[in-house]
């Protein structure tokens, strides 16, 4: 009879013993489990696709601020870089979001990656994913700010340039009604009148060319065009003044070569180079212009003996109303938008523009133009 009892005990132990330990068991699963959570958090269902979608830059941190999810446009902009957020500024942003529970949107002002001196301008939106997690979003404004920027800039130096030539014209023309009875000074306020009035004219007409230029990304009906017909055009413009100047123009011998494009503004590209090369070289000198093609790539280059641009300005000298001589600029009633001109027309055709100049020494400027017969074969996708 005792021994019944004894195994009844034991049987009795021995199923509390092993309740225990399947209970130990399943709280150690628990925790395990809560503790692979807190390691390998998971992002809740569907961000992925949500990240996919969207054209901003977007980030999803984790409460120890791990990158766990990110879209292509956050890499490219230099936000992400090791799974990290490189910026200190949003990781701050980040801990408000978490405190406070609240989304915050801000502007700021963040280095393009971790490396270099680029900076950008971001519109950034951060809120609260789920109880874990944070939301991070950035629009890249830096074109928009740059833009705004060069508008400002242009309405700015508009105003400074109309002002000189509409002041001279207004007191020619109030010296003239003094100087009515004096035939010599009646002449010479006329001459100085037309002067200020031509150079005026060109700088409205050029003030236009610019801002339609700027105004489009592309050509609207290109065609294939000899090269060789546009400088042949471009250099006939400028043979009367180079002429006066005694001035040899030197056209090299013709490429045959063929681009694509608006034959007004190819024109217009390189008699503009052309005509400065004329105005900044001494008299007697010479103004050479080539052509030549390789590769699939046709330069027209433009080659004077004049006085040559510092290096200190060469990288300013496609700006807007950038002068490297003021005073002589006056004089020949340069207005500093030929080269922004010249840059423009270039652009929309596909290719560039580059200088080299040493002062004293004379400069050259390169047209780059992608060659016509290449640009069909990429399109059809033939080999030539």
């Amino acid at each position: 009879m005792e021994s019944s009892w004894l195994v009844l005990v034991s049987l009795a132990l021995g199923l509390m013993v092993g309740a225990g330990f399947i209970s130990l068991l399943q709280i150690a699963e628990r925790h395990g489990r809560r503790a692979s959570e807190v390691v390998n958090p998971a992002v809740p269902d569907g961000i992925d696709q949500v990240l996919d979608a969207l054209d901003t830059a977007a980030v999803v941190l984790d409460p120890s601020n791990n990158v766990m999810k990110t879209s292509p446009a956050a890499v490219s902009m230099g936000m992400v870089w090791n799974r990290q957020i490189v910026h200190p500024e949003l990781l701050e942003l980040a801990g408000r979001v978490r405190r406070s529970g609240e989304p915050i949107a801000e502007d700021l002002i963040l280095s393009r990656g971790p490396f270099g001196d680029a900076s950008m301008r971001v519109r950034v939106r951060l809120a609260t994913l789920g109880t874990r997690y944070v939301l991070l979003l950035a629009e890249d404004r830096t074109e928009a700010f740059r833009l705004d920027e060069v508008r400002r800039d242009f309405v700015a130096n508009i105003s400074h340039e109309l002002k000189t030539p509409i002041a001279a014209v207004g007191l020619l023309a109030e010296a003239l009604n003094q100087a009515a009875d004096e035939p010599v000074q009646v002449r010479r306020f006329a001459s100085r009148l037309t002067t200020e009035s031509g150079r005026l004219t060109r700088l409205t007409q050029e003030i236009i060319e610019l801002s339609r230029l700027q105004a489009q990304d592309s050509l609207t009906e290109p065609e294939n065009l000899q090269i060789d017909d546009i400088v042949a055009a471009a250099v006939d413009q400028s043979r009367v003044v180079a002429d006066a100047a005694r001035i040899t123009l030197a056209v090299g011998q013709p490429s045959g070569a063929v681009v694509t494009g608006d034959e007004r503004l190819l024109v217009m590209a390189v008699h503009n180079l052309v005509a400065n090369a004329v105005h900044y070289s001494a008299e007697g000198s010479r103004v050479g212009v080539g052509v030549r093609h390789h590769d699939g790539v046709v330069e027209v280059t433009v080659t004077d003996q004049g006085v040559g641009i510092q290096e200190a300005d060469l990288d300013r000298i496609f700006e807007r109303f950038f002068r490297v001589d003021q005073a002589r600029s006056r004089h020949t009633g340069g207005t500093g938008l030929g080269l922004s001109i010249v840059k423009h027309i270039v652009q929309i055709h596909g290719g560039d523009i580059r200088v080299w100049s040493q002062p004293g020494s004379g400069s050259t400027f390169t047209i780059r133009l992608p060659e016509a017969s290449h640009i069909a074969l990429a399109k059809t996708g033939e080999t030539p």
